[in-house]
């Protein structure tokens, strides 16, 4: 986390400029020149006619016509004094001085000032303490000048100011996070904490060249175990070009400013997940309609690309609940964070894996589209026996295809719904699967979030129609076939197994 914090420190702190949006390590930037116009202040700063300012450029300027009293002349900032401007600066609020500091290099530095800071930071992070005798900001801040701001670096308290409003945005999604569903063992207040902090996620596109293209996301929309996140926009880069693609989630710096989306607030960058999109044509299409073809890559990802051109519509990824906040936020933007291992010991193999009662596996599944679900069930009491490894994994059968007892209906329209800023359609034969395996203690063991294809399968003495999809990863995997039922117009799951890694079970309760 050392390395990450510095990492976040210079991506705040070292910005760079490239093709309209400011950014650099861990921290990203809207314009320079709309998030200055947006606070309201202008390049050019007006004085009235009388001051001592605009007296000595009269005087430089022996033609210029007169005017009255109550005419206003401009003069620009370059010409402007240090200690004027700092003095102006002064006045802004910390979000409008991160991005003034984006606008050139004399104004990142005059925008490092430690006493502007310094105060800043007095009036946001007062102590507590009773003993605490100051009276008021300007007291504060003058003690705290005098003991600490000459003898540190230029910018150190805007460092320890941003570094303490990220703990700070840390710390109340934590709190906002403790409340847990008592089926599904997830925060429930995901949405909520999704609102109040302004977190969202952002892609960089680099290309082989090694020019990026870095997009916030479009939309979202909250699941009860997932987030589904879309990008679309007018201006892709060609897919042939592009090598990889970085997932990260993007916090605003500054929760308390924060009133919705907003291009030119301050964020900070983890990185979620890296993705290899340099073969991406050659991947095994997962879906299409008229409009486009569907690649996923996996863990979560789905590229969709015109059917027209073959160039890029529109990017999804699906982030699974467990963990989402800490990872989308506890990360630097070069090293994920890593959720905790959390195991359960068990003093002996036992000869078989059997649960009973309310001890044991429970799989929550939820199909849906992007938006629409098709299913939620939670399964109970799962087992299995050691002879019923196979190539290292324990399979759990969950719905059998002979007990039509068992089977369970999809309600809707099956498919996955897509939209850009032009275009918008159906994919029948994509759903996205959300599987979360809870140990007995309700810990998850194993999830996943990903969109799977539906294809045409054959059942033995099944008459109906039926397709079937997959998923498998090396913790885990599901295989499911599904009957379509003509006379009731649905889909039917008449087959669920379910894989769990033997390893990753060992693990789990400290058989190895």
């Amino acid at each position: 986390m050392a390395s990450g914090r510095g990492r976040m420190l210079r991506g705040c702190f070292g910005v760079q400029a490239q093709r309209g949006s400011l950014h650099g390590g861990g921290a990203t930037w809207g314009s320079a020149g709309q998030a200055a116009g947006r606070f309201g202040f202008s390049f050019r700063v007006k004085f009235v006619r009388g001051s001592s300012v605009t007296k000595q450029y009269a005087r430089r300027n022996q033609h210029s016509e007169k005017r009255s009293s109550s005419s206003i002349s401009s003069i620009s900032l370059d010409r402007m004094p240090s200690e004027i401007l700092v003095k102006i600066l002064s006045y802004l609020d910390a979000m409008t001085l991160v991005c003034i500091g984006c606008v050139s290099r004399r104004f990142y530095h005059l925008a490092d000032d430690n006493l502007i800071w310094v105060r800043k930071y007095a009036a946001a992070f007062r102590s507590k303490r009773s003993r605490w005798k100051a009276t008021s900001v300007e007291e504060t801040a003058t003690s705290l000048s005098l003991l600490s701001v000459w003898d540190k670096e230029d910018g150190y308290w805007k460092k320890e100011y941003i570094t303490k409003q990220i703990s700070s945005v840390k710390a109340a999604l934590t709190n906002s996070l403790s409340p847990v569903n008592p089926r599904t063992s997830l925060p429930l207040k995901t949405k909520e904490s999704l609102r109040i902090s302004g977190l969202g996620w952002t892609i960089i596109l680099r290309e082989a060249s090694g020019k990026e293209h870095i997009m916030q996301h479009s939309n979202l929309s909250v699941n009860d175990n997932s987030v589904t996140v879309f990008w679309h926009d007018k201006n892709w880069p060609h897919v042939d070009t592009l090598s990889t693609l970085d997932l990260y989630g993007a916090t605003p710096i500054f929760m308390e400013q924060y009133k919705g989306p907003n291009t030119s607030c301050p964020r900070w960058l983890s990185l979620i997940e890296k993705y290899d999109l340099s073969n991406l044509s050659k991947s095994a299409m997962i879906g299409c309609d008229r409009h486009v073809r569907v690649f996923c890559v996996n863990p979560g990802l789905l590229v969709g690309l015109w059917q027209e051109n073959g160039g890029l519509a529109f990017v999804m990824a699906n982030i699974h609940s467990h963990g989402l906040v800490e990872r989308s936020t506890m990360g630097s933007d070069t090293i994920p964070y890593t959720l905790p291992p959390d195991t359960t010991f068990v003093d002996n193999y036992p000869d078989s894996i059997t649960f009973y009662g309310d001890r044991g596996f429970q799989l929550h599944i939820d199909i849906h589209g992007s938006k629409t679900y098709f299913l939620c069930s939670t399964f109970h009491n799962l087992f299995c026996r050691k002879e019923g490894i196979n190539n290292g994994y324990v399979k759990f059968l969950m719905i059998n295809l002979k007990n039509n007892r068992e089977h369970l209906p999809l309600v809707g329209k099956v498919g996955l719904e897509w939209r850009t800023d032009c275009l918008n359609g159906r994919i029948e034969s994509c759903i996205v699967v959300d599987m979360t395996l809870l140990d007995e203690d309700k810990k998850p063991v194993w999830y996943v979030s990903s969109p799977v294809c539906l294809r045409s399968a054959r059942l033995p003495d099944f008459p109906q129609p039926a397709y079937s999809f997959e998923y498998m990863d090396s913790v885990g995997g599901v295989c499911a076939d599904l009957g379509w039922f003509e006379n009731t117009d649905e889909y039917f799951i008449v087959r669920l197994d379910i894989y769990l890694s033997a390893a990753k079970i060992q693990q789990w309760f400290g058989w190895q």
